[in-house]
C-alpha cells in the first residue's frame, strides 16, 4: 500500500469546537447579549445545524439583530481562521510522517475562504503536501471525487490505497472506505452511532498518526 495519508481538518487536525467556544464569547460581548447568550449559541450548535447560514438565520431572529444573515455568516468565516489552532504535537506528527516518506493531504468540506484561511493561518499549508476543499472543487465528502483530487495532488491515485483519518463516521469514514482507503475514526464522543466501520478508532489524531507509522 502506498504511503498516502488524508486528513480531515475540523475537529481532526484543528480543534473547531474550542474555536467555536471562543467565538461565542466574543460574539456575546460584541453584541452585549450576556452570558446566557453564550449558552444559547452553544446549545443551538449542538442541536445540529451544519450549514451556518441556517444557524445564523436562527441567531439573527432570536436576538433581533440588525445585521443580515449574510453579514453575520461572513464575519464568522473571516474570524474563525484566527481562532482555530493546530497543536505543535500534531504539526510534529505530520512532519514525521512526511520524513518517513508519506504524502499528506487535507480533505475538508466547507467554504473556500473559511477553510483555506484555517489551513494558512495554522501553518498547515506548509505542513501538508496538498489539500482538497469542497468550497473550491464543488464536491463534498463523502463524494469519492474529493479524495481523488487530494490523492492526485500528492502524485498518487486511489487505486494504490492509503488512509483517511477523520471525525465524521459518514463523510470521513464512509467516504474513505468508498474511496478504497483504510480508515481511522477520531471518536470525539459526539456521534450517536457509527454508520461505517473504521479500521481503527482513536480519541486523538496523534494516536492515528502513530497507527500510520506502524503500518509502513
Amino acid at each position: 500500500m502506498q504511503r498516502l495519508a488524508l486528513f480531515d481538518l475540523d475537529n481532526t487536525l484543528v480543534n473547531l469546537d474550542e474555536a467555536f467556544r471562543a467565538w461565542t464569547m466574543e460574539f456575546a460581548d460584541e453584541h452585549r447579549l450576556g452570558h446566557e447568550a453564550v449558552d444559547w449559541l452553544r446549545a443551538l450548535d449542538q442541536a445540529g445545524y451544519p450549514h451556518r447560514e441556517v444557524f445564523f438565520g436562527k441567531v439573527r431572529e432570536h436576538f433581533a439583530l440588525s445585521e443580515s444573515v449574510e453579514e453575520l455568516w461572513g464575519r464568522y468565516r473571516r474570524r474563525m481562521p484566527y481562532l482555530v489552532r493546530c497543536r505543535p504535537e500534531v504539526m510534529g506528527g505530520l512532519a514525521r510522517l512526511r520524513a518517513a516518506g508519506w504524502k499528506v493531504a487535507i480533505v475538508t468540506n466547507g467554504t473556500a475562504d473559511n477553510q483555506l484561511g484555517k489551513i494558512q493561518r495554522t501553518g498547515l499549508a506548509e505542513a501538508a503536501d496538498a489539500y482538497a476543499l469542497s468550497g473550491l472543487e464543488g464536491i463534498r465528502k463523502p463524494d469519492v471525487g474529493l479524495f481523488e483530487i487530494a490523492a492526485r495532488r500528492c502524485g498518487m491515485n486511489l487505486a494504490g490505497g492509503g488512509w483517511m483519518v477523520g471525525d465524521h463516521p459518514v463523510k470521513d469514514i464512509g467516504g474513505g472506505r468508498a474511496a478504497g482507503l483504510r480508515t481511522v475514526w477520531v471518536d470525539r464522543g459526539t456521534s450517536q452511532h457509527q454508520e461505517h466501520q473504521a479500521d481503527h478508532v482513536v480519541t486523538d489524531v496523534l494516536q492515528a498518526i502513530e497507527i500510520l507509522h506502524g503500518n509502513r
